[in-house]
């Protein structure tokens, strides 16, 4: 199968879908791999690395859209990026439908794009197998943020996380108890943190209380905790996340009013609209703004700022779901893995996904009803 890289055009987005060595996993096995040129420069990877393992360097984006059977990407497609697709591709990234533009999912399915969305991939026991790494980046990330806005240079209150002997340590809330959730957990309670989590699973804060023997305080997030903890906040860290669905907004304005002046929220969720009312996304350009006192950093492709360790960590998880669509096409792949199937968006034009057909009024397929036609 021939299959195409592109350059990331996001502003700062530093990630590669794929490493030099699984590029020499893919050539080996007998496929065409073409990368637009520089695609991996910002993660420490030129063209030099890519020719030496046998891919083959496109010099334009259109050259590098339209070469592939199957195209990866990292972030969401732009609308002018969507218009440079050709029919019958499959497009491979992490597309976040459910918060995308329409025109893009009408480009997808009038050209008959297979879309997978790499954020809802999962494996056999449910899990999410290439978000995770991705989560676990973001989570550990947040806090080492959070610090630098909590300083007078970053704008905030002049606030150390750890504190020091006889001075109260900082006030970290996480909403979610999921890959991101657990990994801020962990970063603060390193530093010495007092952490607030909260979860709408009983289950997942008992998995908490457990995990990190029972050193944080853990709320159901009712209106009422929310309104009582987030006034006494340093620090809000947003993780929640709605499997395939836009993130719903747990956090109204009235109550972010209410928090400290030179507080910090990080949500981390924006990606699939954010869990924070005032919230809305940033880049690394303008990471940051402030709204009624609080500091807001927004920024979707958080792990793209530490661009080679997330290719790697990418690229070891998206591999062999590559190698298995590029061996036996996207139909047999999908019928012998019901994870990977989980991921499709849209099949052949038709709309595979409940939660996008639902939001943009678009009759709704199943891939199984599809694939079992052929």
């Amino acid at each position: 199968m021939d299959i195409s890289i592109a350059k990331e055009s996001h502003y700062h987005e530093n990630r590669i879908a794929l490493t030099p060595a699984a590029v020499r996993s893919l050539v080996r096995a007998g496929h065409n791999v073409f990368i637009e040129s520089g695609a991996g420069q910002a993660s420490g990877f030129d063209n030099e690395l890519f020719s030496a393992v046998g891919a083959k360097i496109v010099f334009s984006k259109d050259e590098a859209f339209k070469r592939g059977k199957m195209l990866l990407k990292i972030f969401p497609p732009s609308l002018d990026e969507y218009r440079l697709l050709v029919g019958d591709q499959i497009v491979m990234s992490f597309l976040h439908l459910a918060a995308a533009h329409q025109e893009g999912v009408t480009i997808l399915r009038e050209r008959n794009i297979t879309a997978i969305g790499m954020e809802i991939m999962e494996d056999n026991s449910g899990n999410l197998p290439i978000l995770t790494p991705m989560s676990e980046l973001a989570g550990q990330m947040a806090l080492p943020i959070a610090s630098y806005y909590l300083s007078n240079v970053g704008g905030g209150r002049g606030i150390l996380l750890g504190g020091a002997a006889g001075v109260p340590p900082a006030t970290v809330v996480v909403l979610g108890a999921g890959t991101v959730g657990l990994n801020a957990v962990r970063s603060a309670r390193g530093l010495g943190c007092n952490i607030i989590l909260f979860d709408s699973s009983l289950e997942r804060l008992r998995y908490a209380n457990d995990l990190f023997c029972k050193q944080l305080v853990t709320y159901l997030p009712h209106r009422y905790n929310l309104e009582k903890v987030l006034p006494v906040a340093d620090v809000v860290i947003g993780a929640v996340l709605i499997h395939g669905e836009m993130t719903p907004k747990l956090v109204p304005e009235e109550i972010v009013k209410c928090m400290k002046t030179g507080s910090v929220i990080l949500d981390v969720s924006i990606d699939q609209g954010g869990c924070v009312e005032t919230s809305r996304p940033t880049n690394w350009a303008t990471p940051s703004y402030t709204l009624h006192g609080v500091t807001h950093f927004c920024v979707p492709n958080m792990p793209s700022n530490v661009g080679r360790t997330a290719t790697y960590a990418l690229a070891n998880a998206t591999l062999p779901y590559i190698l298995n669509i590029a061996a036996n096409g996207p139909r047999r792949a999908f019928l012998e893995d019901p994870g990977l199937a989980r991921g499709v968006y849209i099949y052949g034009g038709h709309v595979t996904h409940p939660l996008v057909a639902k939001r943009f009024d678009i009759e709704y397929n199943s891939l199984k009803s599809i694939i079992g036609k052929g």
